[in-house]
C-alpha cells in the first residue's frame, strides 16, 4: 500500500523527471498493490502533470488497485487534465471501472461547538456503484 497526496506527487514526478528518476519511480508506482491518490482536483495540472497521471493509471489498469479522493465531483474530473485526450484516457482508466463511495454530510474537520460526539451531525456514506 501508498499513499500519495496528488499534489505533492506531482511533484515529486516532475523531480524524478529531472534527476532520472522517473521511470524508476513510475515502476514503484505501478507495482504497489494499492496505490491511495488523495486531492484529486485541488488545483488544474499542467500538460505534463496529466501525461504522469496518465503513465501512472496505465501502468497500473487491470494489476493493482487504486483508490482517488477528491472534493470534486467526478463529473467535474473532466475539467482538472487539460488536454482532453489525455483526461479521457484518464478517466477511462479510473472512472469506468470504479465503485464509487460518495459521502455526504457535514465534514468531520469543521469544528463544532458541541464536539462531533453531540451534535448529532455524521457524514453519510452512499455506496452508491454508479458507473
Amino acid at each position: 500500500m501508498l499513499y500519495h497526496r496528488v499534489p505533492r506527487l506531482l511533484d515529486m514526478l516532475a523531480l524524478a523527471r529531472g534527476d532520472g528518476r522517473y521511470v524508476r519511480f513510475l515502476k514503484s508506482l505501478a507495482r504497489v498493490e494499492l496505490l491511495i491518490l488523495d486531492d484529486w482536483g485541488l488545483a488544474t495540472m499542467t500538460s505534463s502533470q496529466g501525461r504522469d497521471i496518465l503513465e501512472i493509471v496505465d501502468d497500473r489498469h487491470g494489476r493493482g488497485s487504486t483508490i482517488v479522493t477528491s472534493q470534486l465531483p467526478v463529473d467535474n474530473w473532466h475539467d482538472v487534465i487539460p488536454d482532453p485526450t489525455v483526461a479521457d484516457a484518464v478517466l477511462d482508466r479510473l472512472v469506468h471501472t470504479a465503485h464509487r463511495l460518495a459521502l455526504k454530510g457535514e465534514s468531520l474537520r469543521k469544528p463544532s461547538a458541541n464536539g462531533p460526539e453531540k451534535s448529532g451531525k455524521r457524514g453519510r456514506l452512499d455506496t452508491n456503484d454508479t458507473q
